[in-house]
């Protein structure tokens, strides 16, 4: 069955053949281009259904390439590369890549990554209307990728806020760790799932005593759930 078209950016030859050889096995057509203003062209002739995407490319780089598909489609992009900085990982999700996948990386991770992007691509453009969740004196805006708190727009990192609008768009169920992790990271996760009490914790820092209709709170032994007034939720 496929899957549809996918398209890998990346100038080493070897790793292009190697995505091209999982993807197909996934059920994928792939498409391979080894720099960036034949990737726009590509982009623009073939429309592929999902971008993998090197950051240093001959010609375009992989930010001005993300740049350039962006200005006409939403098509996922994952972003891989050797760059490992924060910088780079905030600039390309900034530029509005979908995911970003270090250098070596496990290709059965990038497979995972790409199931769960495409998985939620395919909720979010079927549920249109809960790309915002609303409650008192809190709004989450995925559109925007915007936390307003009180009204004011909070600076908020990228899988804050998706952990965030997660856990606030099924009020008053409780996850366990590895449920956030496998939902909100996108990918089985093989490091400490105590990254979620991280996350957790800046976010009540900005939240708590915002407003008594909603809070987030630890369900000991288990996890963490938004709980909100039925009538709010």
């Amino acid at each position: 069955m496929s899957l549809g078209k996918a398209m890998v950016v990346d100038d080493d030859n070897n790793i292009c053949e190697l995505l091209k050889l999982y993807l197909e096995k996934e059920g994928y057509g792939v498409m391979i281009s080894h720099d960036g203003d034949e990737a726009v062209i590509k982009f623009n002739a073939l429309k592929p259904d999902i971008v993998l995407l090197d950051i240093m490319l001959p010609g375009l780089d992989g930010w001005q390439v993300c740049r350039e598909i962006r200005k006409k489609s939403n098509v996922p992009i994952i972003m891989i590369t050797a760059k490992s900085e924060t910088f780079d990982k905030v600039l390309g999700l900034e530029l509005g890549a979908d995911d970003y996948v270090v250098k070596p990386f496990d290709t059965k991770e990038v497979i995972a990554r790409i199931k769960a992007v495409t998985r939620r691509i395919g909720q979010s453009s079927n549920e249109l209307e809960i790309k915002e969740v609303k409650y008192d004196k809190l709004v989450v805006n995925m559109t925007r990728y915007e936390l307003r708190v009180g009204g004011k727009v909070q600076d908020t990192p990228p899988k804050e806020l998706e952990l965030l609008f997660y856990l606030a768009s099924n009020p008053n169920r409780v996850y366990t760790r590895d449920q956030l992790l496998d939902e909100v990271w996108g990918f089985e996760y093989y490091g400490d799932s105590r990254t979620i009490d991280v996350h957790i914790k800046r976010l009540r820092e900005k939240l708590d005593g915002v407003s008594d209709k909603w809070a987030l709170k630890t369900v000991w032994g288990v996890g963490y759930k938004f709980e909100a007034e039925e009538d709010n939720a």
